[in-house]
């Protein structure tokens, strides 16, 4: 069976991964399934692109396999693209999703409804060894609450309502959120992919 490394310890996004790769016959391996240890990648892109492009290639030329990685974030359009590529640690450190949410809603109190258009983006990078990296994206595209709801997800999940819902991402079901997520649609580009191309 093929095996492909995915550079990341989230185990929310590798049971994504896992659900998609394993109808290819493809094994999912992530990093803490390795024996030995990959310390952590320093992410010094200013891109999404480059960010998942240094975590790929790193881990990619250390363990000579294939390695899918993933950065995302959240863009507002009314704030520049902010948080952009620094979504994780928007608030500074240490990183708490609360205060993330918080800083993002208190820069946003004086915009109207009509001025609040965002989007979740996830871009996958699958490096392998001798090739050149390939790259897959995925968009959500939504809104910013006026306050934060729900008891679903994590990061900006209670305050972002996707496009044609009522309801924060946080309110959803599980299932319901994976089916519209940025990280869903990245990865449908990847199956595509997967249908006319070999990984190795």
């Amino acid at each position: 069976m093929k095996k492909i490394i995915i550079a990341s310890g989230n185990k929310g996004k590798i049971a994504e991964f896992k659900a998609l790769f394993e109808k290819e016959n493809i094994k999912i391996l992530s990093l803490a399934d390795l024996p030995v240890e990959i310390p952590e990648i320093e992410e010094t892109g200013v891109t999404f692109h480059e960010n998942a492009q240094i975590k790929a290639e790193t881990v990619a030329k250390t363990l000579n396999l294939p390695v899918i990685a993933d950065d995302s974030g959240l863009v507002v359009d009314a704030l520049d693209g902010e948080p952009g590529v620094y979504s994780a640690r928007y608030a500074g450190e240490p990183v708490n999703d609360h205060n993330n949410n918080e800083k993002l809603l208190n820069a946003m109190n004086h915009l109207k409804e009509s001025e609040r258009s965002a989007r979740f983006v996830a871009v996958l990078a699958l490096a392998r060894p001798g090739e050149k990296t390939i790259y897959f994206e995925g968009h959500c595209e939504g809104k910013i609450a006026l306050q934060a709801a729900g008891e679903f997800g994590f990061g900006y999940d209670p305050i972002f309502i996707p496009k044609g819902y009522s309801k924060t991402m946080a309110q959803l079901p599980q299932e319901e959120k994976n089916s519209i997520s940025h990280r869903y649609h990245a990865l449908q580009e990847v199956n595509k992919w997967l249908q006319s191309n070999e990984v190795l």
